[in-house]
């Protein structure tokens, strides 16, 4: 039911100043043998879209390529909006594509904004709260897609408001 809410939440163009940031979730543990972090690791790519102050958009997605990542941002945000990324390659030629706001934080070399109040906090943000909720499912699994949503639903809401919508939810399902 969730699952099926949350893609109606962001059919309308997102506008205004957008976080784009990608992580990494999952992965098989060897015994004895050192794993890799990131990018590159034996994990489930995961790109996200966090309408500053707003709400979270999240797609599974096969890797973290340019071609793939455009696809997305071009049918999810207003090119008039600001664009804030990291430097992963993925993000290169946003300008190009028409996105004339796109700002650039490269935290390798330890820039985390930019002075003007541009930063990705807040798709780092829901990236730990959702780290963090996954953590008591021992890992991801068939059903990774379904909590993910529920993660994007969940985040930066109040057990009230939680409780408030589930019950509209379920009363337009005649479950209640």
């Amino acid at each position: 039911m969730i699952y099926h809410k949350q893609p109606e939440e962001f059919k309308k163009i997102i506008k205004g100043t957008v976080e784009l940031d990608e992580s990494y979730f999952g992965g098989k543990r060897r015994r004895g043998i050192t794993r890799k972090r990131g990018r590159g690791a034996d994990k489930q790519p995961v790109f996200g879209i966090y309408e500053r102050d707003n709400k979270v958009y999240t797609e599974i997605v096969p890797n973290c390529k340019k071609k793939i990542l455009q696809k997305i941002i071009l049918g999810k945000i207003d090119k008039d909006s600001t664009v804030v990324t990291d430097f992963w390659k993925g993000y290169s030629g946003l300008v190009d594509v028409g996105y004339g706001k796109h700002i650039r934080l490269n935290h390798k070399k330890g820039v985390w904004t930019d002075g003007k109040g541009h930063h990705i906090n807040g798709i780092d943000n829901f990236w730990s709260f959702c780290k963090r909720r996954l953590q008591k499912f021992n890992g991801i699994s068939k059903n990774f897609p379904l909590h993910h949503k529920e993660c994007e639903w969940r985040y930066k809401k109040s057990k009230k408001q939680l409780y408030n919508e589930l019950l509209v939810l379920l009363k337009k399902k005649k479950l209640l």
